[in-house]
């Protein structure tokens, strides 16, 4: 596609982009409202609150157009025009993290306030330039103005409130996958694992049954938990987010005590994988402790008794 120079744009066409920019980050700031508004409810009303000043910038450049060109605005949009930032669409992601609608808004007052002072460098009526010169400036102030609205908006108790959603999304939508997957990685694997082992005495014929076993369990509970929902209704986020998580933190778990068999002696190679499992035991446990809200004596027995049950059955068996 056929872009236009900066240099080449009439002072019409000028104000035909700036009156689309505005509506356009209008639109994006009341899109970023939507998208926070359950869990970060002041972060919305703060977008809200910028979306209402574009409108007005953008009501005060179709008065100017109009009183300098009548009615019909020509269709050219910023991206018809080299020069500008190729935005991605960071406004359409669901769940939308709230740092990265802040930072997005950053990088848009920012651009809007070179393209006002550039456009004013180019335009020679009067009235336009003294317009555009003061858009520049209310531009250059949005910083300023969107710390006043944060301040507004964002209060103690409401920053508190908002810190707390987001530990509860990081919760669902990271913890909780990784947590499920790190357990049945480190325990549905042990059994498997050291029933090779003792079975053939040989480290690398465990470490091959224990590398097959983490990858397979990998696969499955990255489907498994990937394919239970799509996060529209239960707030879980991504499923191939979830999904991701679960799986390398399921191979994860699996690998740790798998690698120990790499060495040669097969007494020591079980000694040292049955301590990297004993390691792993006291993670998932503190894991669960820390961000599940579990008493870590209660958390320790149930990941405990779960793995030693998982041992001996892959112990008995390959003894057997």
């Amino acid at each position: 596609m056929m872009l236009k120079k900066f240099k080449d744009l009439t002072e019409k066409e000028i104000l035909a982009i700036a009156i689309g920019a505005e509506e356009e980050d209008g639109r994006i700031y009341g899109d970023f409202a939507d998208a926070l508004r359950e869990e970060y409810p002041s972060t919305a009303g703060m977008f809200e609150d910028m979306r209402k000043e574009e409108a007005v910038h953008r009501d005060r450049l179709i008065a100017m157009f109009r009183q300098r060109f009548g009615e019909h605005i020509p269709l050219i949009r910023r991206e018809n025009v080299k020069g500008f930032l190729q935005r991605r669409p960071v406004w359409l992601v669901r769940p939308l993290g709230v740092k990265v609608a802040r930072k997005q808004a950053e990088l848009m007052e920012l651009e809007a306030q070179r393209f006002y002072h550039k456009a004013a460098s180019r335009t020679s009526d009067v009235s336009t330039r003294e317009l555009l010169n003061q858009l520049a400036d209310e531009e250059r102030k949005h910083t300023r103005t969107a710390g006043e609205l944060e301040e507004k908006h964002l209060t103690v108790t409401a920053k508190a409130q908002e810190e707390e959603s987001h530990r509860k999304l990081f919760l669902l939508q990271v913890v909780q996958p990784g947590l499920a997957g790190l357990m049945d990685g480190s325990v549905s694997t042990l059994a498997p694992l050291f029933a090779a082992a003792f079975a053939t005495r040989h480290s690398w014929d465990a470490f091959l049954v224990g590398l097959a076993a983490s990858i397979g369990a990998g696969i499955s509970m990255a489907f498994s938990e990937g394919l239970s929902d799509d996060g529209s209704l239960t707030g879980r986020g991504s499923p191939w987010l979830r999904g991701g998580v679960t799986g390398l933190m399921t191979t994860a778990g699996g690998i740790g005590h798998t690698l120990p068999f790499l060495i040669s002696s097969f007494r020591v190679a079980t000694l040292v994988a049955a301590a990297v499992v004993a390691v792993e035991l006291c993670v998932i446990s503190y894991v669960r402790h820390k961000y599940m809200d579990t008493p870590f004596l209660q958390a320790t027995f149930q990941v405990v008794v779960g793995g030693v049950l998982v041992f001996l059955t892959g112990w008995l068996i390959g003894s057997s």
